[in-house]
């Protein structure tokens, strides 16, 4: 009876809410309880992100001349140290929280010296949680300070303290060293630290703070406890033999811009700097360069934070930058009177450009610090950098004519090349109305539900198109290598018939009319051939992805099928294996090419079970067989293994390239995303650009590491 009473008093209270209802997160309890929140996502970029906040604050110090050197190792197990030498955080006893400012800061959201007062001008830390968020997200942290000749250490266990903080020794040196070991329970897809993440941030970071030294050390091949000991200040110091890479430029956004071009052919030599503290704003800096490109190169900073979205202190440098060159091609009659000015997009085509702010009150959208939202930024960037950079065309006529050349050049092929897309892209097509012939379209209308297969040639076309579930799954074949479009304008593109099938079979139009809501395939799947060429067409398909669908990547939309290298039939047994150490794992050491001498001593009675098997299933049927391979079994006898290495698509029939290539239930697909978008873009103008040395020279330095299939 009692336990019915209870039910009922349960089922009472599901409507109610009360007081009892609000939960109240306590500490850094929120931050576990939400960390999206707070580093944007638990997967590899939150992961991350850890290093980024703990590193901000070394450099915050660096930015407000308190320090000039930081070192980030990885560490076994899982651990990151960073260590600078600037003025140490304060372990002094705070007078709100009544414990040490370091255990606040550490402990408690919302602390930190970048709210007020003189702790720091300029700083990257807006929200001051960095700290404690690294804190709340690890098993682990430890933080040793180096402070008026003492060191202090203080340790804590998913931001809670072990103890208080306390004196562990005398030192000479002033600094910190915070490292930290992520939580697996909040990061579940694994803690893995990418080595070349890592060091191309620093790498950045060391551009825009001239005269700091940024060193990175991977250590995780060492000793568990190597660096462990709170009297080693800096690891490499200790002759450590590890990978690593030490960053120091004196030329900062110059230096930036030239390591970035360095791929292409500038329009003009000099490039353009600037750099003026104006009122409400403690520094705007600027550089910029024309290359001999079709795409733009914008990279946007703010407190030295990288706005990949950009912000109020790109739309000012965007709206100054068209409104000189359209000023300066007037007044100097570079520009017929009766062409229309040009445009942004006719501005930014082949323009590698920093820009960098530094403001007291900064405001970005989210922790993350993707985007600026600080509107003096706007105007103090459209300012500062408009009259400088026409102050640099008028000195610099020749840089000048080079630069709206250029310019000229862009607007004729935007033109040209609406005139081909207008001719092209047909009011019907657009809706989807009409649609390439080759296309085997599939029955949903719901993007969502619907694939798009991208194959090489009419044979795999073929057998995906019977292999293939009609209701989702939309087959186009393309004949051949596509144009490369790395360095092709729009009506090249157009003039194409592989790239105007795709255009039209995507159905979100391209260039300035490009809508991704009419997109009809929520996945694009690309499945060619696993060879040499097949690699090369992919790389050609994702070339024009890249260059001309970035949303369709950003969004997550683009993916590259897996088909298996090999097919296996052991027995009645057919097994799939999609690399060589899956295969080897799987069959075991006798049947690779380089053991296979080792089995021909077994190979005539290996014969003969398998003529026994022949002969019980001629005579007897598959039930005789079936024994007889039981017995042969057995006796340590096996049935022949055949292995069959695929070439291509169009070698497996359709129920084959369904069961390992198509089929949602067991087919491997791998998702294209961008983690380093300047890093892209590096990698694609040195593979499908116009520098063939620089391609040659990758090439050899990387043949020893190609698997070659002759």
């Amino acid at each position: 009876m009692a336990k019915e009473k209870d039910n009922k008093k349960s089922a009472d209270n599901k409507g109610n809410y009360d007081a009892s209802s609000i939960t109240v997160l306590e500490g850094l309890d929120p931050v576990r309880k939400r960390p999206g929140m707070y580093i944007g996502t638990t997967g590899p970029d939150g992961l991350h992100h850890l290093i980024t906040e703990i590193f901000d604050n070394s450099r915050d110090e660096a930015m407000g001349g308190f320090a000039n050197d930081i070192e980030i190792a990885l560490l076994p197990g899982n651990r990151v140290r960073v260590v600078d030498n600037g003025r140490g955080i304060p372990v002094d006893i705070h007078k709100q929280t009544k414990v040490s400012a370091l255990e606040t800061i550490m402990t408690v959201l919302h602390a930190g010296g970048k709210f007020g007062g003189e702790g720091y001008k300029v700083s990257g830390g807006l929200h001051g949680v960095g700290a404690s968020v690294v804190n709340a997200l690890s098993i682990y942290l430890k933080v040793v300070v180096h402070k008026d000749g003492g060191i202090y250490m203080q340790e804590y266990s998913k931001g809670k303290r072990k103890a208080a903080v306390k004196k562990i020794g005398s030192t000479k040196q002033h600094g910190t060293i915070v490292t930290f070991e992520p939580d697996t329970e909040i990061f579940k897809e694994g803690v893995n630290f990418e080595w070349h993440r890592v060091v191309g941030h620093m790498r950045q970071q060391a551009y825009l703070v001239r005269g700091l030294r940024i060193s990175i050390i991977d250590a995780r091949g060492q000793v568990p406890t190597f660096g462990q000991d709170d009297d080693i200040f800096f690891l490499r110091e200790t002759g450590i033999d590890a990978p690593s890479h030490t960053f120091y430029f004196e030329g900062g956004l110059v230096s930036l811009i030239r390591f970035t071009n360095q791929l292409l052919k500038p329009t003009h030599k000099s490039i353009f700097y600037v750099e003026k503290k104006v009122e409400g704003v403690e520094s705007v800096e600027v550089a910029l360069q024309y290359a001999d490109d079709v795409s733009s190169r914008i990279l946007a900073f703010a407190n030295n934070i990288h706005t990949p979205e950009g912000g109020t202190h790109v739309t000012g440098f965007k709206t100054a930058l068209t409104r000189t060159l359209n000023t300066y091609a007037k007044n100097n009659n570079l520009a017929k009177a009766s062409e229309e000015s040009f445009t942004g997009d006719d501005a930014l085509e082949g323009l590698t450009a920093v820009i960098s702010v530094k403001l007291r009150e900064i405001q970005f959208e989210g922790q993350t610090k993707a985007k600026l939202g600080s509107m003096e930024a706007q105007s103090a960037v459209a300012t500062v950098f408009g009259d400088a950079f026409a102050t640099f065309l008028e000195e610099n006529p020749e840089e000048a004519r080079s630069i709206i050349g250029k310019v000229i050049l862009a607007m004729k092929a935007r033109k040209a090349a609406k005139a081909a897309k207008d001719s092209v892209l047909r009011k019907g097509a657009l809706e989807g109305m009409t649609l390439p012939g080759k296309l085997a379209d599939c029955q949903s209308n719901d993007p969502a539900d619907s694939e798009l297969f991208i194959v090489e040639g009419d044979s795999a076309g073929g057998t995906a198109k019977q292999g293939r579930d009609r209701r989702t799954q939309a087959i186009l074949p393309l004949r051949g290598k596509i144009l490369n479009i790395e360095r092709a304008r729009l009506d090249r593109m157009l003039g194409s018939e592989q790239i105007k099938n795709l255009v039209l079979a995507l159905g979100t139009a391209i260039g300035d009319t490009f809508e991704i809501g009419k997109l009809r395939y929520h996945k694009i799947i690309l499945a060619t051939d696993a060879d040499v060429d097949g690699a090369h067409i992919r790389t050609l398909i994702l070339t024009l992805l890249y260059r001309h669908f970035r949303p369709l990547v950003d969004a997550g939309h683009v993916y590259i099928a897996q088909p298996p290298l090999y097919k296996v039939k052991r027995g009645k047994e057919i097994l799939y294996f999609y690399d060589d150490a899956a295969k080897t794992k799987a069959l075991g050491k006798e049947f690779d090419d380089a053991a296979m001498a080792d089995a021909e001593a077994e190979a005539a009675e290996i014969e003969d079970a398998r003529n026994d098997l022949l002969n019980a299933a001629s005579v007897g049927g598959e039930e005789a067989g079936d024994e007889a391979e039981e017995a042969a079994v057995a006796k340590g006898k096996a049935p022949k293994v055949s292995i069959q290495r695929y070439k291509g698509l169009g070698e497996m029939n359709s129920d084959e390239l369904w069961e390992t290539t198509m089929d949602p239930e067991k087919r491997i697909l791998k998702q294209v995303s961008i983690d380093d978008a300047s890093e892209a873009d590096k990698v694609f103008d040195m593979l499908m650009g116009d520098d063939v040395p620089a391609r040659k020279s990758f090439i050899q330095s990387n043949a020893k590491l190609a698997t070659l299939d002759i």
